[in-house]
């Protein structure tokens, strides 16, 4: 089964909620008025598009509506989903640092899948043709270092850890050396995971950025956030408090597979302006894949 077939069958559930509503909406109206556009409003939001995105999209809707004076609602289900695509633009200056010596710095909450997300990263990397090194930075989590050596031994990359309990600071120090003595394309950060102090969590990645910036001026620096998809808006809050501490420039959504909430994708790229660089649809080490707007609107509105 390819990517985008795993995909669309992962995102069934959402297109349950939000394909079959809309076409339920389009069907049942006879004309355009405010009643068709509560009813659009109440689908979208049942998807976790979120209330600002999808009020931007209906207020685009509209004013299209006036300008090319359409009458018939089922005329408007093409226009919505253009909207909605709108709001998902990947560019291919958002994966330049593919283009030249990386650091990606692995942020996101535990339970939210980020070590599977470190190893699946490390594995596409690595089919990609790239020399990747982890590191293994999330040191107070009991058995962080086993799951994580787990997923580098699944991705075939090698991993520089330290003692639990060890400064995460020692060890990206020890990584770098690593990866400047091994000439490696690609080093990825495996960070603790927590939100519930934020002054603790910002000292403990600025730090990390200030040995970096020391240790390894020249590569290029990434900071992605994982997110779980099936969490819906709380995924747009832990992305917004995220963004707050850390200089976030994209976010790996995971478990998009089995969730109703697949529109969060959108809500996240639509209200912070925040990329979603990577997405993961399963468990195996080859479930993560690159984020294509039109890959994800197609697999989304063509069941």
């Amino acid at each position: 089964m390819s990517f985008f077939d795993r995909l669309k069958k992962g995102l069934t559930k959402t297109q349950y909620v939000l394909v079959r509503g809309i076409d339920d909406v389009m069907a049942r109206h006879e004309r355009i008025d405010e009643d068709f556009y509560d009813d659009l409003e109440e689908i979208m939001l049942k998807a976790d598009i979120g209330v600002r995105t999808t009020e931007e999209i209906l207020d685009d809707l509209r004013d299209t509506v006036r300008e090319q004076r359409i009458r018939q609602p089922k005329d408007c289900a093409d226009l919505l989903i253009e909207g909605i695509r709108g709001r998902m633009h990947v560019t291919d200056d958002d994966y330049s640092f593919l283009n030249q010596k990386s650091v990606i710095l692995i942020i996101g909450v535990n339970g939210a899948g980020k070590t599977t997300s470190v190893g699946k990263l490390a594995s596409l990397f690595r089919r990609m043709h790239k020399k990747v090194i982890i590191a293994a930075a999330d040191t107070y989590r009991a058995a962080a270092n086993e799951q994580l050596n787990e997923w580098a031994n699944r991705a075939g990359v090698p991993m520089i850890s330290g003692q639990n309990g060890a400064d995460p600071g020692s060890v990206v120090f020890d990584a770098v050396a690593a990866a400047r003595s091994r000439d490696a394309d690609i080093l990825i950060v495996d960070t603790a995971g927590r939100l519930h102090n934020k002054k603790n969590l910002m000292n403990e990645l600025h730090k990390l950025y200030r040995i970096l910036e020391k240790e390894y001026p020249e590569a290029k620096r990434e900071t992605l956030l994982v997110l779980d998809g099936t969490t819906g808006q709380n995924a747009l809050m832990q992305a917004k408090e995220f963004s707050e501490v850390a200089d976030v420039t994209g976010v790996i959504l995971t478990k998009l597979d089995g969730t109703s909430k697949g529109g969060i994708a959108i809500a996240v790229q639509s209200e912070l302006g925040i990329p979603v660089k990577y997405i993961g649809v399963g468990e195996q080490v080859e479930d993560l894949e690159k984020f294509d707007s039109d890959q994800f609107v197609n697999a989304l509105f063509n069941p």
